[in-house]
């Protein structure tokens, strides 16, 4: 009830300006223990994923924490793992405003924010927030992507220069090749580039660690749901031959037919929430199938539910990621999701 109630609140404001009414009281609300009021911290349920240990199923997807100024209240709120950006090698203002729209009929989020971001040098000096999260157990995503006035042709310089700077704040990094709102960007996917790009970083990954002693960083990809069955076979084939150690399945949809009429939907921009929910767990079943366990893979898309977190486990996923959930279902979706998982992992291991 006390959700419903804030969410009746923000619900009147921007979508924009709510979500940044949240981020500036986030610290103080988790603090204060205000949170405990509207959810609880789940019991640990440990999962080792691409070599990491993942203190449980359920995490925060990018896109929510653009700027890594808030990962320990994200963390206090339950979520075993926190996915910052997309961030650019140099800070960057996004599409013009307004550029994120809600679909509240179909429980949806039409965006077209652009990678808005302080740039990497600010965010690393940002993530002294994760220092608390970091202790606790929790496991810190760094998702990068190339800036919009870089061209496709000088795009692997762009995520050299992100990967060397976040790596060593990084758990894992996260590749954005699939986001639908920097022009031209959804190309990287096509075999030539994804080779070139996946290729590239991982020579540097491999640099990094001679240099500098750093340990090992598993890198996955994140794929768009729009792309033809077949085109997402090859990037997972191309993914794993480059020795990248994870999918993640899926970004937002610029197909809107879902929700054709409602507010909202003829906004350009990425679709993502409850109309997202079937085509993103298709593609995660096909990626599964195809992958047969060589690699793990990340759910994100239209999670609203314990039992949706269930069906995505069950399709192949190793973890989930909230999103849009967050925003509709408020901070107890992630400790439901948390629960039902534990109890189906529980049942198939006996």
């Amino acid at each position: 009830m006390l959700y419903k109630l804030a969410k009746s609140v923000l619900f009147q404001m921007q979508p924009e300006t709510a979500h940044n009414v949240i981020m500036k009281n986030l610290d103080w609300i988790t603090l204060m223990g205000l949170h405990n009021l509207v959810t609880h911290m789940p019991d640990e349920d440990p999962v080792d994923v691409m070599g990491i240990r993942f203190p449980n199923t359920v995490g925060l997807a990018a896109g929510m924490d653009k700027d890594g100024t808030r990962v320990s209240a994200f963390g206090a709120l339950g979520f075993g793992h926190v996915e910052i950006g997309t961030i650019t090698p140099v800070a960057q203002p996004g599409n013009p405003k307004p550029r994120l729209f809600r679909v509240i009929p179909a429980e949806g989020i039409v965006n077209r924010m652009g990678f808005n971001n302080e740039g990497t040098e600010q965010v690393m000096r940002n993530l002294k927030s994760a220092e608390a999260f970091h202790l606790r157990g929790g496991v810190l995503g760094i998702n990068i992507g190339k800036n919009k006035v870089t061209p496709n042709e000088n795009a692997v310089s762009d995520y050299r220069a992100c990967l060397q700077r976040s790596y060593e704040k990084a758990d894992y990094i996260a590749i954005n090749i699939s986001s639908p709102n920097t022009p031209n960007l959804r190309e990287l996917q096509a075999d030539a580039p994804l080779r070139e790009l996946l290729g590239a970083l991982r020579d540097e990954r491999r640099k990094i660690m001679d240099e500098r002693g750093l340990p090992y960083k598993p890198i996955a990809v994140k794929l768009a749901p729009d792309l033809a069955n077949d085109a997402i076979l090859h990037a997972v084939d191309i993914i794993v031959e480059s020795e990248m150690d994870g999918v993640i399945a899926t970004n937002t949809t610029i197909n809107h037919e879902s929700i054709k009429g409602m507010p909202n939907w003829s906004e350009t921009g990425g679709l993502s929430g409850r109309p997202l929910f079937e085509r993103s767990t298709e593609c995660l079943r096909l990626i599964s199938e195809h992958l047969q366990g060589k690699l793990p893979i990340i759910a994100s898309g239209g999670i609203m539910s314990g039992s949706d977190a269930v069906i995505k486990m069950q399709a192949g996923a190793s973890l989930v990621q909230l999103y849009s959930g967050f925003i509709y279902q408020g901070p107890a979706l992630i400790a439901e999701c948390v629960e039902a998982i534990a109890k189906y992992r529980a049942g198939q291991s006996e």
